[in-house]
């Protein structure tokens, strides 16, 4: 948990989401270290949500035809 949660890959912080939860789904964490793994996963899921986003916004900036309109391409199937 040391690595801050902007340097961390996406799938490290994502794993490191599931994993605090996991934790507090279990009850087994005193008072503060819940806390403090709540607060943990609060940081995660704000800075994985706004990833989410800007990845969004960076796909629909490459599908964009010359004249500015969206082009929505169907997925191949199994994707």
């Amino acid at each position: 948990m040391a690595e801050g949660v902007e340097t961390a890959r996406f799938e490290d912080a994502l794993a490191e989401l599931e994993g605090i939860v996991q934790r507090l789904e279990k009850g087994e964490l005193a008072l503060e270290e819940s806390l403090a793994a709540f607060e943990r996963g609060i940081a995660l899921v704000r800075s994985l949500s706004q990833r989410l986003a800007d990845v969004e916004q960076r796909v629909e900036a490459l599908l964009r035809s010359d004249a500015g309109k969206l082009v929505l391409r169907p997925l191949p199937e199994g994707e």
